[in-house]
């Protein structure tokens, strides 16, 4: 391992090199300290400098091209992509790409330090989702399995620990979460017949705290989800989008995995819990607290991971602890987030895979649309509805957005033995279409939906609302995009060289407000003009 150390800045901002670890339990604000902002998810920030009626004013104020000088970076050959999401924290941005940390200055882009992990074994480069930081010091994963502790002020590494096995076709990409003495990690997996898990680390020392596993143990009464034992404990269910935390519940919040076998699900009839579930634990413990499957016995890749968004609400006039999720399967759920309730189950696309809704709030799916030997039309395609990138949720609104597609593919099976093995089958793509939902929590239906250019479901943007009444969003043509989050209509627009490749930022320094958007290699910084502050 190495790290570069540009020294070109005020000693006075490496001072600054700290994160107050009660800074994450305050609503966001002016800094962006976390993976989704704050522990809530919603990526919802108070700033309001860069509003609705200056915001064609918005100009770019820098770029940062990352230069890792290393053959696997996140997108193939040398070109990294920056699919973290990036922290700011006393003027600097932190930010990733597999095997790689930066630190440069949030106000010019100009680079600070930068740490290559140089012990690399291997492992799948195919993202990463960022760091956490609490006080002094930073967390990654790296693809080959292990969790490291940087210096916040230098970019020193302090220690490193494995978090999986490299040689059972695990890797890791988790941007981790800190919740007071906890580092909270997820893994990753090659869809091979291995459990997920996820698990707590000591921030000091990197000691293994607890680990749970995303399958029940033998003997308990959702192990009747699985036929046998062995297919439950090589079942799948990855962790690899971060969690949400409420501090008054002591709760985490995340979603899991889709099944193994992925496609053919012969060999593992039942709803294979604890797969494809959103799923609380006590984060001291990590001992569940509840449950809830969105797609029971998936046979189509429809992880469940998609962040679990937190806000307190009114269903039917009571007033509730609520938890929201646009899942990959194209359904929207609420949940009070206390006890895993379902309130509101509703389409967020067009979908044709399930037959009906259960009494627990849950898709039922549909056999005839299973992957078969000859082919089956189902939607969404593989993709899903969603993906991985997050979404936003404005309290001013009520709504929750979620950049989404209506896709239609055909699902094949590839083995129809008793015992398949690896994916079993897999989809050939058909006609897509990439929209922005606003999605009425409270009812479940669609509020405005903004169609993007072009047909090809691909987004791959996340979003972020603000208190200036905007939201902003990545399109299909390589835009960043401003939209009114009350009606949908689009409001200022720029250019990038590649579409986003995570949700954009936002925060304030010396009276600026900027917004970050990462697109391909680039970090992207806007701020508006002084006349128009």
């Amino acid at each position: 391992m190495k790290f570069v150390f540009f020294a070109v800045f005020s000693v006075s901002l490496f001072a600054q090199a700290r994160l107050d670890p009660a800074a994450l339990l305050q609503p966001l604000a002016s800094s962006w300290p976390t993976y989704n902002g704050d522990y809530s998810g919603r990526r919802y920030s108070a700033l309001s400098q860069i509003n609705a009626s200056n915001v064609s004013s918005l100009a770019l104020a820098w770029v940062y091209r990352a230069n890792p000088g290393s053959d696997q970076a996140g997108g193939g050959g040398n070109v990294p992509v920056i699919k973290s999401t990036p922290l700011e924290i006393n003027g600097v941005l932190y930010f990733t790409v597999p095997d790689h940390v930066w630190a440069i200055d949030a106000r010019s882009g100009r680079p600070i330090w930068h740490y290559e992990w140089k012990n690399s074994k291997g492992g799948w480069h195919i993202g990463n989702r960022g760091v956490g930081v609490s006080g002094n010091w930073l967390y990654f994963e790296t693809p080959d399995c292990n969790l490291v502790s940087l210096n916040l002020k230098d970019g020193k590494e302090r220690w490193h620990t494995e978090i999986c096995d490299l040689d059972q076709f695990y890797y890791a990409s988790v941007a981790p979460v800190i919740v007071r003495n906890h580092v909270i990690t997820g893994v990753s997996g090659d869809d091979l017949d291995i459990p997920g898990y996820i698990e707590s680390h000591d921030p000091a020392t990197g000691a293994l705290q607890w680990r749970w596993y995303t399958h029940p143990e033998p003997g308990d009464p959702e192990a009747q989800s699985w036929p046998n034992v062995e297919a439950m404990l090589h079942g799948g269910g990855m962790t690899w989008v971060p969690s949400t935390y409420d501090p008054e519940l002591n709760l985490i919040y995340f979603g899991t995995g889709n099944p193994q076998p992925v496609i053919a699900g012969k060999a593992r009839k039942g709803d294979n819990l604890y797969t494809e579930c959103i799923i609380a634990l006590n984060p001291d413990t990590g001992k569940l607290k509840w449950y809830f499957q969105p797609s029971p016995h998936d046979t189509h890749d429809w992880d469940a991971v998609q962040t679990p968004v937190l806000f307190d609400g009114e269903i039917k006039g009571e007033k509730r602890k609520l938890l929201a999720q646009a899942s990959r399967n194209g359904w929207f759920f609420v949940l009070d987030r206390a006890t895993g309730k379902s309130l509101v189950t509703s389409e967020f696309v067009k979908t044709n895979w399930a037959k009906e809704v259960n009494e627990k709030g849950q898709p039922v799916p549909n056999p005839r649309k299973e992957p078969k030997l000859d082919g089956v039309l189902v939607s969404p395609d593989q993709g899903g509805g969603v993906n991985w990138p997050p979404p936003s949720f404005n309290p001013e609104t009520g709504l929750f957005y979620a950049n989404a597609a209506r896709a239609f593919s055909v699902y094949y099976l590839y083995e129809d033995d008793d015992k398949p093995e690896g994916w079993g089958g897999n989809d050939r793509g058909g006609w897509s279409e990439a929209m922005l939902q606003a999605i009425d929590y409270q009812t479940g239906k669609i509020r405005w939906s903004h169609k993007w250019p072009g047909n090809g479901g691909g987004v791959r943007s996340g979003l972020l609302s603000t208190a200036g009444k905007l939201l902003f969003a990545g399109d299909t043509n390589q835009n960043l995009v401003a939209l009114d989050p009350e009606q949908g209509t689009p409001l200022w627009h720029a250019g990038l060289h590649a579409q986003m490749t995570n949700g954009p930022i936002t925060y304030e320094l010396d009276g600026v407000q900027y917004v970050v958007a990462a697109a391909g290699d680039s970090l992207y910084g806007f701020a508006l003009n002084s006349a128009q502050r």
